[in-house]
């Protein structure tokens, strides 16, 4: 992929969204549901979109809230609705649009108590504590985000009474009703006035709520008394008030290095692409934060909604996901009192250094499609001590073994990072060098590579036996898999192994593209020979799978 030449540089004044037009055009712009970029489609829990391009107006919300508000009665979730939202320009309008549907329908809502804006990790973390001990009247929740995502799009997300992402049987059957609603000409959808419905709703402290008890789940005293050194640049987002709480709270000596809150995100360095993005994993949206790193011992970042984290780790710079989570695991299973059953959760897609962690520790590996989801169940019960994604997203149980948040959760996994500081006295960034002595040092990368919609839905399809390659970059091939080793669930895609690499090729839900990941701890080139030969594996298994 070809890096633009301001990648990692301020954002020019010509790059900033119109937010007036944005939402203009929020109100204004009427989508048709019969094309498919402009109805109702949820990824891997939600709805994201652009009011420029008809695929995220005021009609998705009113469906989509509507269409959630009939799920809801249908499973009797009757407890109230914890609604947050983050900063893009389009989630104050959404949330206005839930509120009227949502009151209009008898949901007990609740908002922030001083209409801040609220991570998505806040609305987990507040869905389970109601939640716990109870087997009826059961609370749920929906965060207005469209994520780490460029400042011109919106998202609606929905996170169901166990307080993760909404699984696909959830996200098929609201997608479904929203489209029909939007057929329909939102015809019998109810709704109030914003000035009557707000009037209504109940308010809840997230931020008091949630920073009161991270003490349960992180060290914090052990941060407290290190005096470490931290930073943090909220990038813009949710976490924005928080960060401050928690400092306060704890005594800790924290720098907030941006308290910025702009929809048009212009005190961003752009990312990759030349796009704007609060990707916190990206050294290019993260260039400022990384300038300061010799000001502190250890420094992070969550992106708008707080479900993902970035690291910067002293001298070291940036860590990549991988290397954090790693690390991370190696730390949490050394240092927390939890039961020897309690298992190591990883999307296939992540690095197969946890592989290694894992069994050294020793504990069992579940190694589970893409998608947070797949981790819920096993934090609820305690199971899974950790689950981690390669997009640097990941939660972790509480210090005594039992459920924090069953989405992902960036500041945790910020102020993990302090804590192993803390602790151990050196960085993460150390702690993974020590493991690249101990296991080799793999080379990984992700590319997009074109694909029809024809062609993607034969990949997301295929069985093993449509993979025919028996080597990949010089190595024998020790296992092709369709499924997921952990869970035996689709994995929409494929996944080629060897000795020393590996390959997974899955489709984009919204690009004709489909990704392939890769990694290699034989060096960059195997891996580039990696790349190579699996789009190849991928050309031929999908001439094969189509029709004659």
């Amino acid at each position: 992929m070809a890096v633009n030449e301001r990648a990692g540089k301020p954002a020019l004044a010509s790059m900033l969204v119109d937010v007036d037009r944005l939402i203009g055009a929020y109100y204004d712009v009427h989508p048709d549901p019969n094309v498919p970029a402009q109805a109702v489609a949820f990824g891997t829990s939600g709805h994201r979109g652009s009011s420029l391009n008809a695929s995220f107006n005021e009609d998705h919300i009113l469906a989509t809230t509507a269409a959630i508000c009939r799920y809801r009665k249908s499973r009797g979730i009757d407890g109230p609705l914890y609604l947050g939202k983050d900063s893009h320009a389009l989630s104050g309008p959404a949330t206005r649009t839930a509120v009227e549907v949502l009151v209009a329908n008898g949901v007990s809502v609740l908002l922030d108590s001083a209409d801040a804006l609220t991570p998505t990790p806040a609305v987990s973390h507040a869905i389970l504590v109601y939640n716990r001990g109870r087997s009826a009247g059961l609370a749920d929740g929906i965060v207005v985000t469209p994520s780490h995502n460029p400042p011109e799009d919106g998202g609606f997300k929905y996170n169901p009474p166990n307080g993760g992402p909404a699984d696909t049987d959830i996200t098929g059957a609201i997608q479904a009703d929203a489209n029909d609603l939007l057929r329909s000409g939102l015809t019998g959808i109810s709704r109030v006035p914003y000035a009557e419905a707000v009037g209504s709703v109940g308010r809840y402290d997230f931020t008091s709520t949630y920073v009161a008890d991270l003490a349960h789940v992180v060290d914090m005293e052990a941060i407290r008394k290190s005096g470490l050194k931290l930073g943090v640049d909220p990038l813009g987002g949710a976490s924005v008030g928080y960060w401050g709480a928690i400092r306060d709270r704890y005594g800790l000596d924290l720098t907030v290095t941006n308290e910025v809150v702009d929809p048009q995100f212009g005190f961003m360095t752009v990312d990759w692409d030349g796009r704007i993005r609060m990707d916190p994993s990206s050294p290019y949206a993260m260039a400022r934060l990384v300038a300061l790193k010799d000001r502190f011992d250890v420094a992070f970042a969550c992106d708008t909604d707080a479900d993902r984290h970035g690291i910067v780790a002293g001298a070291a710079g940036l860590m990549n996901p991988n290397h954090f989570l790693s690390a991370a695991i190696g730390y949490l299973y050394r240092n927390r009192d939890w039961r020897k059953d309690v298992a190591v959760g990883k999307t296939l897609v992540s690095t197969r250094m946890i592989d290694f962690v894992t069994a050294e520790l020793p504990r069992r590996l579940l190694e589970v499609p893409v998608g947070f989801k797949w981790f819920v169940d096993g934090l609820v019960d305690g199971s899974l001590g950790f689950g981690g994604e390669e997009s640097a997203g990941a939660s972790f149980l509480r210090r005594d073994g039992s459920v924090w948040t069953t989405d992902k959760d960036g500041l945790i996994a910020c102020l993990l990072a302090a804590e192993m500081t803390a602790v151990t006295g050196h960085n993460p960034a150390v702690a993974y060098d020590s493991l690249t002595g101990r296991f080799g040092t793999p080379a990984y990368e992700r590319i997009d590579a074109p694909a029809t919609r024809d062609q993607k839905a034969i990949l997301s399809k295929l069985s093993p036996a449509q993979v025919t390659a028996s080597s990949l970059a010089g190595e024998p091939v020790t296992a092709v898999l369709t499924r997921a080793p952990g869970n035996d669930a689709p994995i929409g895609g494929v996944k080629v192994t060897t000795e020393h690499g590996w390959f997974a090729a899955r489709p984009s839900g919204t690009e004709d593209v489909y990704k392939v990941y890769a990694e290699s701890f034989l060096g960059e080139d195997h891996l580039d020979r990696i790349l190579a030969e699996a789009q190849q594996v991928v050309s031929d298994a999908l001439r094969g799978g189509e029709p004659g």
